[in-house]
């Protein structure tokens, strides 16, 4: 697919860009900053800038696309260019470029006739990992149909953003699919974080244990490219396990010990579920940290 994909200089951003091009699409990374990945073109512009966003989609990205006249249309949009977290800029902030930014994308995504957007959730949406306070959620494991309630400006931004999708594919029939990323971990960060977290898995609790290896984020975006004809779709995007080795028995006991179970859960199932993403989708993850970093517990 000829894909163009906001934010792709960042963290997350980075790896997925790397793992579509490896895939064989044709990618236009859309940053502030360039990434200069081999083979993918870079288009420095603001996703708060309404007219930029609507350049962009109709931009050549290389030389043999000038040579054939007019730029062909993008087959898809990935957007994942936002202020990354909570506590970076002033709240006020942080809610304006994401909000505004992820409507600019799709505004002219959509009115530009492209006919796939994806875009970047957050596992924030579920109301604990940037809330006031130790808070539970409301029951566990964490899926897709649960009421989400953030209290905290990263957080609402991403629930308005799915609110705005959804209403621009109610208007325009486009494929908009939301993934809720979980924390996203980069393969360097298993031997430098993971003892850590063995060793005080309290610091996990916030993030509800879980993690994304942004490899096989990479591997999500790209199953929910070639995944047409779902409307508008939310999937939580993490690996199968949780982010630490103890058992959900015992996080269950010391950590949530108040919060119901809607279903019973593995051993080291992931409390944020990613059971919607394998089964709709068809993911199957290839980085689990137990490849990388030794299990105390076997």
């Amino acid at each position: 697919m000829r894909v163009l994909f906001t934010g792709g200089s960042g963290k997350a951003g980075r790896h997925v860009v790397a793992y579509l091009a490896a895939a064989g699409h044709k990618v236009l990374n859309v940053d502030r900053v360039a990434l200069r990945h081999p083979g993918v073109a870079d288009l420095c512009a603001d996703i708060c800038d309404a007219g930029q966003m609507f350049s962009a989609m109709a931009a050549h990205m290389d030389g043999d696309e000038l040579d054939a006249g007019a730029a062909p249309r993008f087959d898809a949009v990935v957007h994942f260019a936002a202020v990354p977290s909570l506590l970076l800029q002033a709240e006020n902030e942080t809610y304006r470029v994401n909000v505004m930014g992820t409507y600019n994308v799709l505004e002219a995504a959509c009115k530009l006739g492209i006919r796939k957007v994806i875009i970047a959730s957050s596992e924030t949406t579920y109301g604990v990992c940037f809330s006031n306070g130790i808070v539970d959620p409301k029951v566990l494991p964490l899926e897709e149909d649960y009421d989400i309630d953030p209290m905290d400006s990263y957080g609402m931004s991403k629930k308005v953003n799915e609110a705005t999708a959804r209403s621009f594919q109610r208007r325009f029939g486009t494929d908009i699919y939301a993934l809720r990323i979980g924390n996203v971990i980069e393969p360097q960060e298993y031997k430098a974080r993971f003892p850590g977290f063995f060793a005080d898995p309290g610091q996990r609790r916030r993030n509800t244990f879980s993690y994304m290896d942004a490899r096989d984020l990479g591997q999500i975006v790209d199953l929910a490219l070639n995944k047409d004809g779902l409307g508008f779709q939310v999937f939580n995007a993490c690996n199968d396990t949780n982010s630490v080795c103890q058992s959900n028995q015992e996080l269950l006991a010391r950590f949530f010990p108040k919060v119901p179970l809607s279903r019973p859960v593995g051993a080291q199932e992931s409390l944020l579920s990613n059971r919607k993403v394998r089964e709709v989708l068809g993911f199957k993850e290839q980085h689990n940290w137990r490849e990388y970093v030794d299990d105390p517990t076997v």
